[in-house]
């Protein structure tokens, strides 16, 4: 009867209840991760094009991306130099503030970001002007990287700690390079195996004969036998592709 909470009379208080099990209040509140501690940047993106022969032999490459660095002149705080961020009074440096309201069936907690500091838990009262307050900024880098022999065409190479810096002091993110293999105008490629279309008369192929036969590694000389259709495949073992993990060639 009357107002508050129905439960009290009992001997327990149905809000303490539910702020032992959601963290404050009917319904829960969410908790929000701590805006200073440190984050881990995120990845980078660069394309890398090459010729057929440099993805099979492997080869040295400068590679042009853009990056997000940590601010020079203001060391990643934001602030102009000089000068330090200040913590948010309204929040106390969390970066959230919670609300409270009273019902009747008990007391409903939400969690947001803080209206005054957006969520960063620090004010910065005089932006760097490099930056524009940010602590990080966007500038182009040129990078000399090894191809692996044997990589194929739509393969990425992961360098990790060479993409864009962290915050409050995390890692830098990784640079994934997709990797682009330009079309041959003799060979093909199918895995590690390499394909190539060899011309030949119609005395060579009643009589059979010797043929100079282009590789990746140089012409061979392959003895086809007569009678052979046109459309026949001939194998040259270990004269394809090699193995991106180095583990054998192809054919």
């Amino acid at each position: 009867a009357g107002g508050g909470n129905p439960f009290q009379g009992a001997g327990f208080d149905f809000t303490d209840i539910f702020d032992s099990f959601f963290g404050g209040g009917f319904g829960g509140s969410s908790r929000r991760a701590n805006p200073n501690a440190p984050r881990q940047g995120s990845d980078a993106q660069a394309n890398l094009a090459i010729d057929f022969e440099e993805a099979a032999k492997g080869c040295k490459k400068h590679v042009e991306y853009q990056q997000i660095e940590t601010c020079s002149d203001c060391h990643g705080t934001g602030a102009a130099p000089g000068t330090s961020p200040e913590t948010c009074t309204a929040c106390g440096g969390t970066g959230t503030v919670q609300q409270r309201r009273q019902t009747p069936m008990g007391v409903f907690a939400t969690t947001g970001p803080c209206p005054k500091c957006g969520g960063k838990g620090k004010i910065v009262a005089s932006p760097c002007k490099d930056c524009g307050g940010s602590g990080q900024v966007r500038r182009k880098k040129t990078i000399k990287i090894n191809v692996p022999a044997g990589i194929d065409d739509g393969q990425i190479i992961s360098l990790r700690g060479q993409g864009n810096a962290g915050k409050n002091g995390g890692p830098a993110g990784d640079l994934q390079i997709v990797v682009t293999v330009r079309p041959h105008q003799l060979f093909r490629r199918e895995g590690t195996d390499v394909f190539c279309d060899a011309p030949i008369t119609f005395t060579q192929a009643v009589l059979g004969g010797e043929l100079e036969i282009p590789t990746i590694d140089g012409k061979v000389k392959y003895d086809i036998p007569e009678g052979t259709q046109t459309g026949s495949t001939f194998r040259l073992r270990g004269k394809g592709n090699p193995s991106v993990n180095g583990r054998g060639r192809g054919d």
